[in-house]
């Protein structure tokens, strides 16, 4: 099957296009995007993936669905567009970093920035109806993100897994904390966020683990 996806990950899922569960998918995902409202815009699904090539993928990071209100989503998790209000759990992302390394907070929540020097931005979920959180689960797309983090886990090591809460947990399981940097936190959400979210370090401590490896660290 045809994906429109960045090349170097449409080779390395390849296989996954083909399988009936990701035929059943599409269509599914074509007659929701007809008949309803949904997040992010069709152009944006694959977005993660084609802001962040595979040869340059340094750290990953594992959301669980996509922003269900109005010009939310933008198909990075936790990221939304220049101009939208800091969702909570983003806001909550930024006061760690400035209190771990010191970034001000921004005035853009749009995660380009991280995605262009590596940070694959991954939801579990890509697509959403509009007002209906995880109306998409269950269709198909975990299996497929499960197959990204595989492909990732078993061609790449000294990769930084940045797992917030115990859904990524589950997620992120596969890789292998022995080859890579496995950090693990609650979700930034405000019903969770100072059980452990808050002094984290998670931002210093990957980039203290990629210099190390000889890598360029992220200007969070």
């Amino acid at each position: 099957m045809e994906v429109n996806i960045a090349s170097d990950w449409k080779e390395l899922l390849r296989e996954e296009f083909d399988k009936p569960y990701f035929e059943e998918l599409v269509q599914f995902v074509r007659e929701e995007y007809a008949t309803h409202r949904i997040y992010p815009r069709g152009s944006n699904i694959f977005r993660a993936f084609d802001k962040c090539p595979f040869e340059q993928l340094k750290v990953v990071i594992i959301g669980q669905d996509p922003y269900h209100g109005p010009g939310q989503a933008n198909g990075l998790c936790f990221s939304v567009g220049d101009g939208v209000p800091f969702p909570p759990s983003l806001r909550n992302i930024f006061q760690e970093v400035a209190s771990d390394i010191g970034t001000p907070i921004p005035a853009s929540g749009n995660l380009d920035r991280w995605a262009e020097q590596g940070v694959l931005l991954l939801n579990a979920v890509l697509t959403v109806r509009e007002h209906e959180a995880a109306s998409h689960a269950g269709r198909g797309w975990e299996q497929f993100t499960d197959a990204v983090v595989r492909a990732i886990a078993t061609r790449k090591e000294g990769i930084v897994y940045l797992l917030w809460g115990s859904y990524a947990q589950r997620k992120g399981a596969i890789a292998d904390p022995a080859r890579n940097c496995i950090l693990k936190a609650v979700h930034p959400s405000p019903l969770s966020v100072y059980r452990g979210f808050f002094g984290c370090r998670h931002f210093s401590r990957a980039n203290e683990y990629l210099l190390s490896q000889g890598k360029t660290p992220i200007n969070w």
